[in-house]
C-alpha cells in the first residue's frame, strides 16, 4: 500500500503546531497502524529527522495509552477497538490519513500526537476507589450479589481510560468515564458505603478539571473501544441528584 500522512506536529505544550505530510509505500495491509507508525518513525531517523511522538504501551487493546483521532474519528474507522487493534485493512492503497492527538482542554498535548491523560487519574484519585481495612480475603459467598447488578458492574468496569469519549464529545465531557467508574463501584455492596460522597467529588474534580457537560448526543458511546454504554450516564445523575439531596 502506498499512502499519504497528514500528521499533527507540535514540540511542546507551549508551540504552535501544524500539519506535516509524510508518504509512505510498500506498507502491508495485514499491519496494525502503530506498525505503520513504526516504519514511518524508522524513516524518518534513518534521514536524521526527528520522529513522531505517539503513545502506547500494551499493544493489545487493553492499556488505553494509543489515543489518537485517524481521519476524525477517535482510534480510527473501526469499532469496539484502539488505534493498536486498528489494521491497515480498513485503508485503501492511495488513501490520505489524517492523524492528530486528542482535542481538549483537559488533555493538553505534550508533543506531537501525545497528549497528558492524567486529568483521569485525578477524577480517580478524587473517588473512584473503594477504602477497605485490610486483612484476609472474605469468602466469595459472603456477600451475595444479584447477577444482574454483578454484570452490569463488570461492564462498567471494562473502560480502560482512553479518553475517547471525551475526544468524541464536542463538548470534552468526561461524563461517560466518570459514569462508568461509579456505575462499576456503586453497583456493588462494597461501594455502597461511599456512594454519595464518590458522586459529589468526582463531579466537582470533573467541573474542576475543565471538562465539559453531557451534549446527550451518544457520541461517547459510539467511539468507546469497549462498549461501554449511555446508561452509566444515567446512573451517575441518580447517584449525584440523591447525593445533593
Amino acid at each position: 500500500m502506498n499512502l499519504k500522512l497528514k500528521i499533527w506536529r507540535q514540540k511542546d505544550p507551549n508551540s504552535r503546531g501544524k500539519f506535516v505530510n509524510y508518504r509512505l509505500s510498500n506498507i502491508s495491509p495485514d499491519s496494525s497502524f502503530l506498525e505503520m507508525l513504526d516504519v514511518l518513525n524508522e524513516e524518518l531517523i534513518s534521514k536524521d529527522e526527528e520522529p513522531v511522538v505517539y503513545d502506547h504501551d500494551c499493544r493489545e487493546g487493553i492499556c488505553g495509552a494509543c489515543s489518537m483521532y485517524i481521519n476524525g474519528r477517535p482510534h480510527g474507522p473501526d469499532s469496539l477497538i484502539t488505534v493498536c487493534q486498528l489494521h491497515m485493512r480498513k485503508f485503501k492503497d492511495g488513501d490520505t490519513i489524517v492523524i492528530e492527538p486528542w482535542r481538549a482542554r483537559a488533555f493538553p498535548v505534550i508533543k506531537d500526537l501525545m497528549v497528558d491523560r492524567s486529568a483521569f487519574d485525578k477524577l480517580i484519585q478524587a473517588g473512584g476507589y473503594v477504602s477497605v481495612n485490610t486483612g484476609s480475603a472474605p469468602d466469595a459467598n459472603n456477600t451475595p450479589i444479584k447477577k444482574k447488578y454483578a454484570e452490569l458492574s463488570m461492564d462498567a468496569a471494562a473502560c480502560i481510560g482512553c479518553g475517547a469519549c471525551v475526544a468524541a464529545c464536542k463538548n470534552a465531557s468526561a461524563m461517560l468515564f466518570v459514569g462508568a467508574k461509579i456505575s462499576h463501584l456503586t453497583l456493588l455492596p462494597q461501594g455502597k458505603v461511599e456512594a454519595r460522597k464518590r458522586a459529589l467529588e468526582m463531579v466537582t474534580k470533573m467541573d474542576e478539571l475543565g471538562f465539559g457537560s453531557c451534549t446527550n448526543t451518544g457520541a461517547c458511546e459510539a467511539e468507546c473501544p469497549k462498549g461501554i454504554k449511555l446508561t452509566n450516564i444515567a446512573r451517575l445523575n441518580r447517584e449525584y441528584f440523591m447525593a445533593s439531596l
